[in-house]
């Protein structure tokens, strides 16, 4: 595996190491393209910030210190800055708008909550059996998909559903299909498989196999060791492998800084 685009930073409060050791443990392990992709920084009309994302005064830090080392290291690696950020439709475009000023590269889609999140948006993570919060959920990350900003989608299959399957199936195969209609790869995502998270949920990546939706790998590093996981990466393609996913390796950026 000679990329990575999913890389986060102490900034987020819940990550360690430096930026260099992460880039350093990279092109130990063979990567070639590497991008840090923290949560996006943002405040709420209220004044308040989410407790997991970079603080809006160290964003311009963020973007500086990832450019020195993207021209340290320009001959061995080739480094992206970018964003983690989910699809509010209250905040979308405030949200994209402050991206773009920063001068973010990329963005890739972490959808960690619906209804906004503020003021009183549900966490995608947290157990539910409701219907009606599954179908908010896979109608944000669709909108998410059509918006034409994001490279992929990090962990889809976050939502943790725990009821009905049929209704599970019927509204993550809508997801799928359109992943696959607008080519937006879907993200095995190896921070769960480390940690043994409730994703990767083999429900949905059986979906996502019979409908041929685009899949990528991120390492989803919030440590310099993990910046390459071959334990993760031999078990994401035995996933590949069982569900016969349409696996296209490094995903074509979609850059925020010029015309396609």
């Amino acid at each position: 595996m000679l990329y990575n685009y999913h890389t986060h930073t102490w900034r987020c409060g819940h990550a360690s190491g430096t930026e260099e050791e992460y880039v350093q443990r990279a092109i130990k392990c063979g990567i070639k393209h590497m991008g840090f992709s923290d949560y996006v920084p943002f405040v709420f009309p209220d004044g308040s910030q989410s407790g997991y994302r970079i603080p809006m005064e160290q964003a311009e830090e963020y973007i500086s210190d990832l450019l020195k080392l993207k021209e340290k290291y320009r001959d061995t690696i080739d480094i992206k800055i970018g964003f983690e950020m989910e699809y509010y439709p209250l905040f979308f475009d405030d949200m994209l708008k402050k991206v773009i000023e920063l001068g973010g590269e990329y963005l890739i889609l972490g959808q960690h909550f619906i209804d906004n999140e503020y003021p009183d948006g549900k966490y995608a993570y947290k157990e539910t059996d409701d219907i009606e919060y599954l179908k908010r959920y896979t109608g944000e990350v669709i909108q998410g998909i059509r918006s034409g900003v994001f490279t992929y989608v990090a962990h889809p299959d976050l939502i943790n559903f725990v009821g009905d399957s049929f209704l599970y199936s019927q509204e993550i195969r809508k997801v799928c299909i359109e992943a696959k209609k607008e080519n937006v790869p879907l993200e095995i995502n190896f921070l769960g498989i480390r940690d043994n998270r409730k994703y990767p949920n083999e429900k949905f990546w059986r979906i996502a196999g019979e409908e041929g939706a685009p899949v990528t790998f991120g390492f989803d590093a919030h440590d310099a060791e993990n910046a390459f996981d071959e334990e993760s990466l031999l078990k994401a393609k035995e996933l590949v492998k069982k569900y016969s996913l349409n696996y296209i390796g490094q995903p074509r950026l979609r850059n925020l800084n010029k015309t396609e």
